[in-house]
């Protein structure tokens, strides 16, 4: 007889709203002050602004989803991480495309940020484009099992 081995599940409380809204202006200020220093620096080569502030928040999402166990300095604060709908960690091409789902949530006039209000999982348009929740750090509570 083959024994299999099964993945352990976990129970993770989703992030409220609340908390996710202040870990957005959190990461929002930290990545402006950033953008505004490399800003002054690389000015002075006259390098496109809009695409250096795409990389900036690229790479600075990229990093800590992925290097930090899916806490941006904003998502630490409030004590709240992205994980995979299956329980892993997010990849880099998963980071990519949270960062992309961002700017169509914003595009959308926010729309695609609020819709975590109305979503059973608290997902927002990037959390379902990149098939992430966003959770409170520790494994238990307000029931997403993985």
């Amino acid at each position: 007889m083959e024994e299999f081995e099964s993945k352990p599940q976990y129970t993770y409380e989703l992030a409220t709203v609340g908390s996710r809204f202040i870990a957005l202006i959190i990461d929002n200020i930290l990545l402006f002050v950033i953008s505004l220093v490399i800003g002054f620096f690389l000015a002075i080569f006259n390098l496109d602004s809009f695409l250096i502030g795409v990389l900036i928040n690229l790479g600075y999402h990229w990093y800590f989803w992925t290097r930090r166990d899916g806490q941006t300095p904003g998502k630490s604060a409030v004590n709240i991480r992205v994980i995979k709908t299956d329980g892993t960690p997010i990849s880099d091409t998963d980071a990519i495309v949270r960062v992309f789902g961002y700017y169509v949530s914003s595009i959308a006039l926010g729309i695609g940020f609020l819709w975590a209000i109305f979503d059973a999982n608290n997902q927002t348009w990037q959390d379902k484009m990149a098939n992430t929740y966003v959770v409170t750090a520790e494994k238990e509570k307000k029931k997403v099992t993985v």
